[in-house]
């Protein structure tokens, strides 16, 4: 029968309520019931053509995979676990992207388990993981489930693959991938530096935060390195939110002697401390130059245009999603991965 009958065929089926089975789709994409499994479950192991055949078919006939059925056989789910701290944060955006589009194309679909600092929801995902709901998991929350960042406390038990991705997690024996936090923000401190600028405030992240604790290394670098002092009083707590780099810029326009440059370690605080500026007639750079962290994409549309450190986050998401597929499928991965950050220079920072 040709193709033209064979979907006719298929059409009778479900119209009389038959429902189109895997032979069905074997049979019109002209491979095994066996490679078209191995195309829906595991990807890697056919050719780019022969999986894009099988979809076509798919596509043809309506062919509905029974996910339920393939996990009874198998014992997998065909699912990976992403845990945020708190999804509504830009920054999550491409490093998403780069995870999904990996695990995708290595036949694996996403779950999203937003913590949004709730204790109650931790324990929900945790033992959502322990109960083997997931194949494995990337935390970008800095901490095992149970655990705090510092690595106290008892972690939950979670026999399933695990990586560490953006933050890395102290005494976890896991994949760990991220940037060199510290060089980073050394780096843009020697940039505000090297401008003439020697009153150089800082606005923090979370206090206890390891990216944070890395920053603050950083910068205190940069100064030593350039000769400059540290001044206690230019240190101003942040959250990483618009909101705290707004309250940062508050306290510096009340302030008689203003620094000349503020380095906040993400790009939302800066944002929201240039707009608080501003409205003060406190002109950016003029009057204050200021420096971001991260090059959201809200960064290059500023006004001014903010200069920042890019991190490189879909490709932290590709290389957590490969590290994490490579333990499922019994490969060896580095413990560490580290990616390069670069100093993105605009409108923002001038010239002491």
């Amino acid at each position: 029968m040709d193709e033209a009958g064979h979907k006719n065929r298929l059409g009778r089926r479900r119209a009389s309520g038959r429902a189109v089975r895997i032979q069905d789709v074997a049979k019109l994409a002209d491979v095994s019931t066996a490679t078209v499994s191995r195309a829906l479950a595991t990807p890697q192991q056919v050719s780019p053509e022969t999986r894009a055949r099988v979809l076509e078919a798919i596509a043809k006939t309506g062919y509905v995979p029974n996910p339920a059925a393939r996990s009874l056989r198998s014992q997998k789910t065909g699912m990976v676990l992403v845990v945020l701290p708190d999804l509504a944060n830009t920054f999550f955006s491409k490093i998403l992207r780069g995870i999904e589009e990996t695990l995708f194309e290595a036949g694996y679909g996403m779950i999203i388990g937003d913590l949004d600092g709730s204790p109650e929801k931790e324990a929900h995902f945790a033992a959502f993981t322990a109960a083997g709901r997931v194949d494995g998991a990337i935390l970008l929350n800095g901490h095992l489930f149970g655990q705090s960042r510092e690595g106290e406390g008892e972690a939950a038990k979670i026999d399933i693959p695990v990586v560490a991705l953006c933050e890395a997690i102290p005494n976890a024996d896991i994949p760990q991938i991220e940037i060199d936090n510290r060089a980073a923000a050394c780096r843009m401190t020697q940039h505000l530096v090297s401008l003439g600028h020697h009153s150089i405030a800082y606005v923090s992240g979370p206090s206890g935060n390891v990216l944070e604790r890395e920053r603050f290394r950083g910068y205190r670098d940069g100064l030593g390195r350039s000769g400059a002092e540290y001044d206690p009083d230019l240190f101003f707590a942040g959250d990483y939110t618009i909101e705290s780099g707004v309250h940062a810029g508050e306290e510096i326009v009340r302030r008689r002697n203003r620094p000349t440059a503020v380095f906040c370690t993400s790009d939302e605080m800066a944002i929201g401390l240039m707009r608080t500026l501003l409205s003060a007639g406190i002109r950016v750079p003029q009057d204050v130059s200021v420096a971001g962290f991260d090059d959201i994409d809200f960064a290059a549309v500023a006004e001014p245009s903010l200069t920042t450190i890019r991190q490189p986050r879909r490709e932290l998401g590709q290389a957590g999603a490969a590290a994490l597929i490579a333990l499922l499928q019994n490969r060896e991965t580095p413990d560490r991965i580290r990616l390069k950050t670069e100093l993105v220079i605009r409108d923002s920072v001038a010239r002491r």
